[in-house]
């Protein structure tokens, strides 16, 4: 029997498996797919925040070299700069890549963890008790402690346990084509919207180019056929020109919906990505912030599973999901106003939107929201106000950087203390510029405490508990698993 299962082979899932693996945790991913990557996913984006997560599991330097290149601004409506350069990251830009690169690596890490991945195993029914949870799938049954639903939109997961996911569609008919082109658009992503129709173009970087298109008057079911010409003629208004488009290799249509789940833990079962949240593919923050999900749950999970309080798994709902909610509202404002009918109105978006940017504490709150660098989590009572923040990277004494010291899924002590019981799960680094507090920083990248000076050993011992689990010298919860009434 596993200790986790992990329903969907996506990014989110693969991050998740492989960061509990990781941790020395035995976990089975299903899929219902056939094992074969998809070249036909829509995420392009990685942003900074998820360039950082990724740092920290040793996959950055593949994916740039596999991706299609770095964008450090993004315009919007033609008149409105994003200024990605100026961002306060060690990735002060947006990796153009296609999911299915992200997914390799993934793939890649989680199986070299030990995760074990089964196909053909689409989920029929989930069931839980005091102990664990069982899953059917069409290739049998599966039982573990935990249970976690990252299988996307259409979750079974979600629906096996009754889980509403109110909202709305916003978008109808959306096209979707791969196709070639004559000539190569002047950005790496080229987006613009009339207020009756946009297009969106991004390179797969092998010749192909991938193109989302839109036309308010052209709602129809998502199983119209659709044509390549028709493509071409929305292209055409929206940018000005189809760039010589021929040639598709694949066409399709697609609704977009803003949906959230109430509840991302139900029990011993949780949903992650897609399956918790959809929103538009605006501001590209989809693949992003399932990925961030992910990281998040990860480290709790394995925590949990090493004796830490189950309460410590509520707190997957009480951060992630006020981040969701917030994407779901940056997504859709983006979104509504390249919708936007009239021409005084798009007029206003671009002349009141290029003006804002310009101060830098509204540009500053909008790319930390695009990127995920500005979320933060709530910091318990009584303790430090920077608790809960993203760690920004720092250099180390013998040379290394902090995110590298994260790699492992380990927490990092930034400081001196003894962590006689816990060396497997925390790691203590010398910062190389002296500091007067001692930072405990979560696998995820956030900080989980700050203590004044050199940690009072009772305190470091109470906070390593609640937060990694019993040291190693203390296995008894090793056979007694905390049951969830």
């Amino acid at each position: 029997m596993s200790e986790v299962i992990v329903v969907g082979a996506g990014p989110t899932g693969l991050l998740l498996a492989g960061d509990l693996a990781e941790s020395g945790v035995t976990v089975t991913v299903l899929d219902k797919r056939d094992g074969r990557v998809s070249n036909l996913s829509r995420a392009f984006a990685v942003h900074a925040r998820t360039l950082e997560m990724l740092d920290a599991r040793g996959l950055v330097e593949e994916l740039d070299r596999t991706g299609v290149g770095r964008v450090t601004s993004v315009e919007l409506f033609r008149r409105v700069r994003v200024d990605l350069g100026r961002l306060a990251s060690r990735f002060p830009y947006m990796l153009v890549t296609p999911q299915y690169n992200v997914e390799r690596a993934l793939l890649a890490r989680a199986v070299e963890a030990g995760a074990k991945i089964v196909y053909d195993a689409a989920v029929t029914a989930v069931r839980q008790d005091a102990t664990g949870a069982e899953v059917d799938t069409t290739g049998g049954t599966y039982r573990a402690d935990y249970v976690v639903g990252a299988d996307g939109f259409h979750s079974a997961v979600r629906d096996a346990l009754g889980q509403p996911f109110p909202g709305r569609s916003v978008l109808k008919s959306i096209m979707l084509a791969d196709v070639r082109l004559r000539e190569t658009p002047p950005d790496t992503l080229t987006v613009n919207g009339s207020g009756s129709e946009f297009t969106f173009i991004a390179p797969f970087g092998d010749g192909w180019w991938r193109v989302f298109a839109w036309d308010r008057r052209g709602d129809v079911t998502d199983d119209t056929p659709l044509e390549l010409d028709e493509v071409r003629a929305i292209t055409r208004r929206a940018l000005g020109t189809d760039f010589g488009m021929y040639e598709a290799r694949w066409l399709s249509r697609f609704h977009s919906d803003e949906r959230q789940a109430p509840h991302y833990r139900l029990g011993r079962v949780f949903l992650a990505g897609d399956a918790a949240h959809v929103h538009s593919p605006a501001g590209g923050m989809g693949m992003n912030t399932g990925l961030q999900d992910a990281a998040n749950l990860s480290w709790k999970l394995a925590a949990v599973l090493h004796g830490a309080p189950d309460a410590l798994l509520d707190t997957y709902q009480t951060e992630r999901h006020p981040v969701g909610e917030e994407v779901l509202r940056i997504s859709g404002t983006l979104i509504r106003l390249a919708m936007a009918r009239s021409r005084v109105t798009r007029a206003l978006r671009g002349m009141v939107g290029g003006i804002a940017l310009r101060v830098p504490a509204i540009h500053r709150t909008l790319t930390g929201r695009l990127t995920a660098l500005g979320f933060r989590y709530p910091a318990p009572a009584g303790e430090h106000r920077l608790t809960g923040t993203r760690q920004p990277d720092l250099p180390l004494a013998d040379g290394t950087r902090l995110y590298e010291a994260l790699r492992g899924g380990r927490f990092v002590l930034v400081g001196a203390a003894d962590l006689t019981g816990w060396d497997d799960r925390v790691r203590v680094v010398t910062p190389a510029q002296p500091r007067t507090d001692t930072v405990l920083v979560r696998p995820d990248g956030y900080v989980a405490k700050i203590f004044t000076g050199t940690p009072d050993p009772t305190a470091l011992r109470d906070t390593l508990t609640a937060l990694a689990g019993r040291p190693v010298t203390d296995q008894a919860h090793v056979a007694a698993r905390p049951v969830i009434r």
